[in-house]
């Protein structure tokens, strides 16, 4: 079992930063990966970013490449989303999550079914 925490959401204004924390615990030792998801009100959850716990690979959804930036700090377990130029657009709720089970196909990383333990959301909320 893992348990993963998220911090460091909160209201910024339109061109503003910020960076997302997620700290894992339990058994990390068989983490394989750990991504960040969003779902804003009336829409569906939408991966963000996703990142191989071990090698460090990043996977990145379109619309945040150049502006988001995933990592992790393996010592600390935990993982890491800074955010620049915000947009109100991505106001949402951002989930953490993580995966024990190895993901084999790259297209895997990007499905919220890929990842078996979440964390309860942090709001991040983006003012024009």
């Amino acid at each position: 079992q893992v348990q993963v925490v998220e911090s460091g959401g909160g209201l910024v204004q339109a061109g503003e930063s910020l960076r997302l924390s997620c700290s894992a615990s339990g058994q990390t030792f068989r983490m394989y990966g750990m991504g960040w998801f969003r779902q804003a009100p009336g829409k569906e959850r939408e991966f963000v970013a996703a990142i191989e716990w071990s090698g460090g690979t990043t996977y990145y959804a379109d619309f945040v490449k150049g502006l988001f930036t995933i990592s992790r700090d393996y010592r600390k377990n935990t993982m890491y989303l800074q955010m620049n130029s915000l947009k109100p657009e991505d106001t949402a709720v951002y989930y953490c999550a993580a995966t024990t089970t190895t993901i084999t196909y790259d297209s895997r990383w990007y499905d919220s079914s890929g990842f078996g333990y979440w964390g309860q959301g942090t709001q991040v909320t983006v003012s024009s």
